[in-house]
């Protein structure tokens, strides 16, 4: 069964885009991420609404002016970065046949996850996702203590609280 992505005029779409076997090495390559993203953008017209990155995946919310455009956005960034990653982060990792076949480069999986946003709500729960994700991970006990993430912006747009999922202090019951 052919895997079928919708392609709606003035939606927005939640991205999961994960490195190959969760290798973590996007933090350790966050300029080069960022220039990929500015590459993407010389390409396609798309407004990235908000993002978390993560060692070994991101998520985000985009809005491509063009949706049918939006897998080759994933495409040129994924390409981008893969062509100018330094060797050192990822010949370490075994490739299966068919990858070397295909002449991958270990840095990514092959395919990336996609959801249409529908409406009010399902944004607010993808916002919510994307920005709790370094917590949930356990990279921070705060949500506002994540660098790689578009948490402040919407901190600014009085969208949350600065204390939003803040994990940090304990609670007295007492």
């Amino acid at each position: 069964m052919k895997y079928k992505r919708l392609f709606l005029e003035g939606y927005a779409y939640f991205m999961t885009v994960v490195t190959y076997q969760r290798n973590q090495i996007l933090i350790d390559n966050i300029d080069l991420l960022r220039e990929s993203f500015q590459h993407a953008k010389t390409k396609f017209d798309f407004d990235v609404d908000a993002i978390v990155i993560l060692p070994d995946h991101f998520h985000m919310i985009i809005k491509p002016n063009i949706p049918e455009e939006y897998p080759k956005i994933i495409g040129v960034l994924k390409s981008y970065f893969s062509k100018n990653c330094n060797l050192e982060f990822y010949t370490h990792l075994a490739q299966t046949q068919s990858r070397m076949k295909q002449n991958y480069r270990p840095v990514w999986q092959k395919r990336f996850y996609e959801h249409t946003i529908r409406d009010e709500q399902d944004y607010k729960a993808r916002l919510d996702y994307i920005h709790f994700n370094p917590v949930k991970h356990g990279y921070v006990n705060a949500a506002n203590t994540w660098e790689y993430s578009s948490f402040k912006k919407f901190v600014k747009k009085g969208v949350y609280p600065v204390d939003w999922c803040d994990f940090s202090t304990e609670i007295d019951f007492e």
